[in-house]
């Protein structure tokens, strides 16, 4: 077996400091990008897409085919569990923060809901993203990467 590393890894051990709710979903909404996970044929499946904070909310778009569109869909109150995680780690000093939200999600089906999504919320890939799916955080978690001689509040 070979092991290759695409950088050195950063000397001097880490320490994991935890986050408060509040200043998790701050830095959630700092950034753009995420990942989904929920459950695909019994499995949990994982899918990069691009989100918005909307008061509190995480807001992504999906199509028609797509796999969290039917599960969404076909979910009754109070929608289909999922798990959102975004984070921003420097990949050579492997400081940074992670967020985990747990919550349900549920079709945007207000018309006038969706078309705000669909103005304010633009696809990265190239297709056509017809639906929105709104996902409700009962579950809020995140940790900010420092150096051991880094105070918790910087």
């Amino acid at each position: 077996m070979t092991i290759h590393h695409a950088r050195t890894v950063p000397t001097g051990p880490r320490q994991s400091v935890e986050l408060d709710s509040d200043e998790a979903l701050r830095l959630l909404g700092s950034v753009s990008l995420g990942r989904i996970v929920f459950t695909r044929h019994a499995l949990p499946t994982v899918r990069p897409v691009n989100h918005v904070l909307d008061d509190g909310d995480i807001v992504i778009r999906t199509h028609e085919g797509a796999a969290l569109t039917r599960h969404t869909g076909q979910a009754g109150t109070p929608g289909v569990v999922v798990a959102y995680e975004a984070d921003a780690i420097d990949p050579d000093t492997h400081l940074g923060w992670s967020v985990v939200v747990t919550g349900y999600a549920h079709l945007v089906t207000d018309p006038h809901e969706l078309a705000r999504y669909q103005a304010v919320l633009r696809p990265w890939v190239q297709q056509t993203m017809d639906y929105a799916v709104r996902i409700r955080p009962d579950l809020i978690t995140g940790i900010r990467l420092t150096t051991t001689d880094e105070s918790p509040d910087a």
